[in-house]
């Protein structure tokens, strides 16, 4: 069985690492190198960076922010955040990124998951779904979870993986900085698909990330408020991980 995947995320504005609840309230919490470092260090087995900032000043930072952490970093890193042509994408790429997540360019323009990876391949492109219950039903957002889509969430999961993207990166917007636990239900049916799924959006206890890697049956657990703020070391999730029987690497 393939090794769970525990991945620190770490949203950057402007040169630094912020984290809110929603996507609001964004407080800065650290240097986007030294916490990638630090996580590393400690048995990440990737991160993901997503860049929120909404200039074209604050894209060119990140752009600069990816070189310096691929001189330091010696994990997988995926980075996300205002992609909307093979030309961004290339970019991060060439300047050191492992992986590029597309997200709501994608939902407007879904050809474009079809370009990168015609261009690099299917295992360097991540679609990032952000979505959220309305009615019983999975409507796919947009914007960080602000504008309702007209797009199903498995549908659209789906179409994404017919178009070429390698895995799954799903938030549930409803569960995201709330630390309640994630959407299991969901999970376990995303899992249906072709490749891996990482989870994201409710991380609180170790109960939520062993219950979301097992009956959620997803390859990987992402989050950001419990490596913060020290709330759960990754050696201590990954010992507890570990001890319930949770194929881990240690």
């Amino acid at each position: 069985m393939l090794a769970k995947r525990i991945i620190p995320c770490l949203d950057i504005r402007d040169g630094q690492t912020v984290k809110g609840i929603h996507f609001e309230g964004l407080r800065q919490v650290g240097d986007p190198v030294e916490l990638g470092a630090k996580y590393a260090a400690q048995g990440a087995d990737e991160l993901v960076y997503l860049d929120i900032s909404a200039s074209e000043e604050g894209r060119r930072t990140f752009t600069e922010l990816v070189t310096r952490i691929a001189a330091r970093i010696d994990i997988p890193f995926t980075v996300g955040g205002g992609i909307s042509s093979v030309e961004d994408a290339g970019r991060l790429l060439d300047a050191g990124a492992d992986k590029v997540t597309v997200n709501s360019a994608a939902v407007r323009n879904p050809s474009l998951i079809d370009a990168i990876a015609a261009k690099y391949g299917s295992q360097f492109v991540v679609a990032a779904i952000d979505a959220r219950q309305v009615d019983g039903r999975w409507v796919v957002t947009t914007h960080g979870g602000k504008r309702p889509t007209d797009r199903e969430l498995f549908t659209w999961a789906r179409e994404t993986v017919e178009r070429g993207a390698g895995e799954i990166l799903f938030t549930s917007m409803d569960h995201d900085g709330t630390k309640n636990g994630y959407p299991c239900e969901t999970f376990a049916r995303l899992a249906e698909l072709p490749v891996p799924i990482i989870a994201s959006g409710g991380a609180g206890t170790v109960d939520h990330i062993a219950e979301v890697l097992t009956r959620g049956r997803a390859d990987a657990a992402l989050a950001a408020s419990i490596f913060h703020y020290d709330e759960i070391p990754i050696p201590v999730l990954k010992r507890a991980l570990n001890q319930r029987g949770i194929t881990i690497r240690l």
